[in-house]
């Protein structure tokens, strides 16, 4: 048996330590916040619930083959999101996109005119192409040149994944209509970058959208920390929360342990599902790993979001998920990205309004989450988010703009819970509220994303800051990464199912996938 020590109990940290284990290590995870579950939070108020992070899961299988690999199904339900998203774009017309992707093209010549359908099975064709070069061999593999080598070797395989090429480059190539490409460039967001300088390689996640569906936790999203919590207790796991990690110790160029309260903790492995920047300038010892720490330096952040939590009376009928489009897309990724930062003055507005009972108070009220993109909290460079005021202000004005784009719910308001990027960066621990941690930004995105194998021996790095990147379903691949480069422990027997389990029915990546159904899964 050796002794592991996790570092953060966000979604990543607490798969890896499930994984470990169950492969029989001793596993202990330090929780800076008095709550685990990092960037999938969660806030109560007057009898609301509200997920303050991922409003809905892709891929439901990689959860399922998770708990199988950790002692069985753990009786997490999940159900289709059907309408998936209605998109308002800014000359007036509204897109419904379905969750079955077979019947994606008629509801786009529905809304966009004729054509636009036949566009989109080209790009989903393209799309599907790509992840059978990048869904297993890249994304649930740990990161090497050799791997992105032989996904780009072949002339197809080259075309396909199109180094070149960015995000807008695919849109303009295969999409005629303005309103489609961006709908398109809505998903480089998807990993907190801008359209027009992510590789095109990353708009594969529009196609995993459609192709696996979207899907939702009755309940809310937080219930899949709250089970994962559960089943590493029942695996023997310690979960100490409230339990900063002030350092990660080193016996020459391996790791010995971490100092918790000043105390050191001696450790075999040490797991960091901190992000990688915090790691690298915070926990490791100055004159460890420079290379890396320069690297990480020279990476641009991913954007941050400004989020309202709006209790409100009265009910409105639609889409769980809507979102508004701005007439001038290019300002706000200049606003966020740019090289002078301020708050979007014409934002995309994403709003999730669950119909979930469970969290709301009385069938007279909803709850909704509102996200605008937004730069990173920089007081030295950028935008000071704790300017007295700026958070008030401009709350405002992403309710004026939902008025002015025809939503205006100040006359239902309750209350208004307001997070900007200074208040994501306390909660989570991410610099900056940088969701993602750095942006996808140029053709090498993939090859500058830390890998799974630290900078010293026994070191290694778990969560949305590392390969594959964030999101719940990349975020559960890199914890069985990690799990599978520690391996078992020496002398341990398998746990049932082993570690890295066959693909269950649910979200498959095999190399092609297969479309699915929108029924719910069993």
């Amino acid at each position: 048996m050796s002794r592991v020590v996790v570092i953060g109990a966000g979604l990543g940290g607490l798969a890896a330590a499930a994984r470990l284990a169950a492969a029989g290590h001793d596993v202990e995870v330090h929780e800076a916040a008095e709550q685990a579950g990092g960037k999938l939070g969660v806030l109560e108020r007057d009898g609301f619930t509200f997920d303050t992070g991922p409003s809905l899961l892709t891929m439901p299988g990689l959860l399922d083959e998770l708990f199988a690999a950790t002692g069985g199904p753990a009786g997490l339900p999940v159900a289709p999101v059907d309408p998936v998203c209605a998109y308002h774009f800014a000359d007036g017309t509204e897109l419904v996109l379905p969750h079955d992707p077979a019947r994606v093209p008629a509801a786009l010549d529905a809304a966009l005119g004729a054509g636009a359908g036949a566009a989109w099975e080209r790009l989903h064709a393209r799309s599907r192409h790509v992840w059978s070069l990048v869904g297993r061999d890249v994304l649930r593999r740990p990161l090497t040149t050799a791997a992105l080598a032989r996904m780009s070797s072949s002339p197809s395989g080259l075309r396909a994944v199109a180094p070149w090429r960015t995000v807008r480059g695919l849109g303009r190539r295969l999409l005629p209509d303005p309103r489609l490409r961006q709908w398109l460039e809505r998903y480089a967001t998807y990993s907190g970058s801008d359209p027009r300088r992510t590789p095109a390689v990353l708009a594969v996640s529009a196609f995993v959208e459609q192709e696996f569906g979207a899907w939702w936790v009755p309940g809310g999203m937080r219930r899949i920390v709250d089970t994962l919590l559960a089943r590493c207790r029942d695996l023997g796991v310690a979960v100490h929360l409230g339990s900063p990690v002030e350092a990660v110790l080193l016996d020459g160029d391996r790791v010995a342990g971490v100092r918790v309260a000043g105390r050191d903790r001696a450790a075999d492995v040490v797991v960091s599902n901190a992000d990688a920047a915090v790691l690298h300038e915070h926990l490791l010892p100055r004159g460890a790993a420079p290379r890396a720490r320069r690297r990480l330096r020279r990476r641009p952040p991913s954007s941050a979001g400004f989020v309202l939590l709006l209790g409100l009376s009265g009910r409105e009928p639609g889409p769980a998920h809507r979102v508004w489009f701005p007439a001038d897309y290019d300002a706000e990724f200049d606003a966020v990205h740019g090289r002078h930062p301020r708050p979007v003055a014409d934002p995309t507005v994403y709003v999730h309004a669950p119909d979930d009972p469970a969290l709301r108070p009385d069938d007279g009220s909803e709850g909704w989450f509102v996200l605008v993109n937004a730069p990173v909290h920089d007081p030295a460079h950028g935008v000071d988010w704790d300017t007295p005021g700026l958070r008030e202000s401009y709350a405002e004005h992403v309710l004026d703009v939902l008025a002015a784009r025809g939503t205006d719910v100040r006359p239902r308001l309750r209350f208004t819970e307001v997070l900007t990027p200074a208040d994501l960066e306390r909660r989570t621990g991410a610099p900056g509220g940088a969701i993602y941690g750095t942006a996808s930004h140029g053709p090498r995105a993939a090859l500058r994303r830390p890998a799974n194998t630290g900078p010293v021996d026994g070191l290694y790095l778990v969560g949305g800051s590392a390969h594959p990147g964030g999101g719940i379903p990349l975020v559960l691949m890199s914890a069985e990464i990690v799990a599978g480069l520690i391996g078992p422990a020496p002398s341990a027997a398998p746990a049932p199912g082993g570690t890295t389990p066959a693909p269950s029915a649910r979200g498959r990546t095999p190399a092609a996938p297969a479309r699915r159904s929108p029924a719910p899964p069993p």
